[in-house]
């Protein structure tokens, strides 16, 4: 990906890292580990973002 980037697409790419974290524990705890993965969960060479 190129270098510089537009501020939107920036925002874009930084929301969806926002997003890329684990389910809290103590969320698995309070539902019985019945969420143990994350919905929105994606890794960045195996899948591609929608737009």
């Amino acid at each position: 990906m190129a270098r510089n980037k537009p501020q939107a697409k920036k925002i874009r790419l930084m929301r969806r890292v926002k997003r890329n974290r684990r389910v809290p524990a103590w969320v698995m705890m309070r539902t019985g580990r019945r969420f143990t993965r994350h919905p929105k969960r994606h890794n960045w060479r195996r899948s591609t973002l929608k737009r």
